[in-house]
Order: structure tokens, then C-alpha cells, then sequence
């Protein structure tokens, strides 16, 4: 049910931005949270295999900033697959990240 409710919020953090950012781009709700739900899975996944040796590189101590690069580089990956999102450069991926990271722990 989490899973859930995290997906659908940050889909809505993601329309958020990209109606006040002109930096990024969506098409639709239905869009946001299919990108959601794919940045979920890629996240617990492929996200986990790149942050376990970040982590042990950085002895733990910068896991939330390895966290947000992470989901900022999988977002630009799932940006690069689709035509549906549009997310010029990559500090509006480091925003989006963190909007949703913030947004997630207020769950």
C-alpha cells in the first residue's frame, strides 16, 4: 500500500515541477505516474546495484546525496527512453529528486 501511495505522490511532485518548472516537461497524469512507477522499480533495482558501491566508497557517511544522484541519473535515463518527458539538463533532475525524496519522508 506504500508503494502505492509513494507512487502517486510523486507523481504529483513530478506534474508539480514540470508546471512550474519550463525546464521540464510532461504530457498527462496517467504519463507521471507510469514514469513514477518505472523510477520506483529502476530505483530498487539498477538504483540499488550503483549505490552499494557508492556507499562503501563514501564509508556511508553521504548516502542521501548518493541517493538523489542516483534518482536524478535514473530519471534522465527514463527521459532519454520516452518522448512523453522532457527534462532539459540535469540540475531539474536533481530538483525533481529531491522534491520527491523530501516528499516520500514526509509519508
Amino acid at each position: 500500500m506504500r508503494f502505492i501511495i509513494e507512487t502517486l505522490l510523486n507523481a504529483g511532485v513530478l506534474l508539480g515541477i514540470a508546471y512550474l518548472w519550463p525546464k521540464v516537461h510532461i504530457k498527462n497524469y496517467v504519463f507521471a505516474i507510469v514514469v513514477a512507477l518505472i523510477l520506483g522499480l529502476l530505483n530498487s533495482t539498477i538504483g540499488f546495484l550503483i549505490r552499494v558501491p557508492l556507499n562503501f566508497l563514501t564509508l556511508g557517511m553521504l548516502t542521501f546525496i548518493v541517493r538523489m544522484l542516483v534518482s536524478a541519473f535514473l530519471l534522465k535515463v527514463i527521459d532519454s527512453f520516452t518522448d512523453d518527458l522532457t527534462i532539459d539538463g540535469y540540475l531539474p533532475a536533481i530538483v525533481i529528486a529531491v522534491a520527491m525524496a523530501a516528499a516520500s519522508s514526509i509519508l
